[in-house]
């Protein structure tokens, strides 16, 4: 728990004239689940996408494993055990929940062009094995019964969950949540709980989450980082982090806004 799989130090990106994220450190360690909070431009997906390898730090590294993770390009990440999941669902929606799920298995295929051509034992049992694993995420994410139907004709809270199962479909070591709650109700977010959950101890998967719905926060979170304009303003555990004054200051304004306000609710 104490090894930390991923370690940003010292990160930073410019956009132009802009500074999105700023001189940003932290690690994350294996088993956990840690979470990035702050208010919108904050610059937290901005760091996901710099883990990613959307984007290139200005300065700083990022090492995941030991490995410095910016040498390697975007289309690598998948293979060295990262998978993420976005705010905005990417999901290949005149496919099936089966097929689309199935193809979170590609970094594993190992079998050739020729053998895929004429479908050979090889491959025959490659994709038993496949969809086993497949069949295992349906189970845990409750999934069974829009195995068989398009993405398109599924509920955009059920879509959340088929994102969530690709991405574990790649057996992932760290898993990125981009604001997993987001367009969920109430009952789905604490399903979504109850999953983070179950990958973090059942699965043994480390989660590194951007969220702003500070229940499920509080409910799943080992640590959390809150960042403002680009720049780390607290980190600890969720408790602690909720009640640090900039944190408070960056979402409702100034400690003594918060407090004339509280004094006006118990008026």
């Amino acid at each position: 728990m104490n090894d930390p799989l991923l370690t940003a130090k010292n990160i930073s990106v410019r956009f132009g004239g802009v500074l999105a994220v700023n001189d940003v450190s932290f690690d994350v360690k294996r088993g956990e689940v840690f979470t990035l909070i702050g208010p919108n431009g904050a610059g937290k997906t901005t760091v996901f996408n710099l883990i990613s390898r959307i984007y290139n730090p200005t300065q700083g590294s990022i090492t995941y494993e030991g490995e410095e993770l910016t040498a390697l390009p975007p289309h690598r990440i998948a293979r060295v055990g990262i998978a993420r999941t976005f705010q905005n669902i990417e999901l290949f929606e005149h496919a099936t929940v089966l097929h689309n799920l199935l193809i979170g298995r590609h970094t594993h295929r190992s079998t050739g062009l020729f053998a895929e051509m004429f479908f050979t034992g090889k491959v025959r049992a490659a994709e038993r094995a496949h969809r086993e694993k497949v069949e295992q995420v349906i189970d845990l994410l409750n999934l069974q019964k829009a195995r068989d139907l398009l993405v398109a004709g599924l509920p955009y809270g059920v879509r959340k969950v088929v994102e969530l199962a690709r991405a574990l479909c790649t057996e992932p070591k760290l898993l990125l949540l981009d604001e997993p709650s987001s367009g969920l109700n109430v009952e789905e977010t604490d399903d979504m709980a109850f999953w983070i959950q179950d990958i973090k101890h059942e699965l043994g998967v480390t989660v590194l989450m951007v969220e702003h719905d500070m229940t499920l926060v509080s409910k799943v979170s080992d640590r959390v980082l809150a960042m403002n304009q680009g720049e780390v303003i607290a980190m600890g555990t969720p408790r602690e982090v909720q009640s640090h004054p900039a944190v408070i200051e960056a979402y409702l304004g100034t400690v003594d806004d918060v407090s004339s306000l509280r004094r006006e609710l118990a008026a």
